[in-house]
């Protein structure tokens, strides 16, 4: 028998309308944070990195493909990796439909990753994925917005990620085990894995002129996590004991 707290319609009404008021009252601090979002200041950026794309050879203004608006997908797929990380190739799957419809309100999106470009078309195709992902490799465009790490920055503990300094290379013996079994799904080892990391950054294109306005990271990326949002209102929940997603090609089916 379920131990879940069973209720006839009228009390289940009530306990609904209740919840019905935090919901309305998180939205609106979703808008007014929202806002924040927009109301930051902008930071200009004249360095040139450079990328290469499906097309060729571009710079940062020229991924914004005619538009004054640019999202990036930070996507943890290192040069050493085989395959793209499961936890972004997850979030992947909930943005790739959404690209098109962006594209025709001023919207660049689009992910970025520092394996080499042939890597990533390999992968696209694997996963059946439309989205643009260009090719990082070589450039100084992850590492200047926190995302990729050396070794020595690694050993030194001095890596700055989800505007926080921290972290170190782990030996075998420290290496989580979600951690272990995401590294080895890449091809690589547990610190290869980790010197890169997912975030999701925002641009404008202004008069000519390219400025950051807005990075998120780890937790930060849980509202563009289509997938947990489903969850988040399933009548269990998240309900996790560990790592349970795959790729979605992966899944064995019963």
């Amino acid at each position: 028998m379920t131990k879940h707290r069973i209720a006839n319609k009228g009390e289940w009404l009530a306990a609904r309308l209740e919840l019905l008021e935090a919901e309305k009252a998180l939205t609106r601090r979703s808008d007014e944070v929202a806002q924040m979002r927009q109301d930051l200041p902008w930071v200009r950026l004249d360095k040139d990195y450079r990328f290469e794309t499906d097309e060729g050879g571009a710079s940062l203004a020229d991924l914004f493909q005619g538009r004054s608006q640019l999202l990036i997908y930070h996507f943890m797929f290192g040069p050493d990796y085989t395959a793209g990380c499961p936890a972004c190739s997850a979030i992947a799957d909930g943005f790739d439909g959404l690209v098109v419809h962006l594209a025709h309100h001023d919207v660049g999106l689009m992910a970025v990753s520092r394996a080499p470009l042939a890597k990533l078309q390999a992968y696209k195709r694997r996963m059946g994925w439309r989205f643009p992902w260009a090719s990082s490799f070589g450039s100084d465009f992850n590492s200047d917005f926190n995302l990729a790490f050396s070794e020595e920055q690694q050993r030194a503990g001095t890596i700055e990620y989800n505007y926080r300094r921290g972290g170190h290379a782990m030996d075998a013996a420290e290496i989580p085990e979600p951690v272990a079994r995401f590294a080895a799904m890449c091809g690589t080892d547990g610190a290869t894995y980790t010197r890169d990391r997912p975030g999701m950054s925002a641009f404008v294109l202004d008069e000519g002129v390219v400025y950051h306005a807005y990075s998120t990271y780890a937790r930060g990326l849980d509202g563009l996590w289509g997938m947990y949002q489903w969850l988040d209102r399933a009548p269990r929940g998240r309900n996790e004991t560990g790592v349970w997603w795959r790729r979605h090609d992966e899944y064995v089916e019963p």
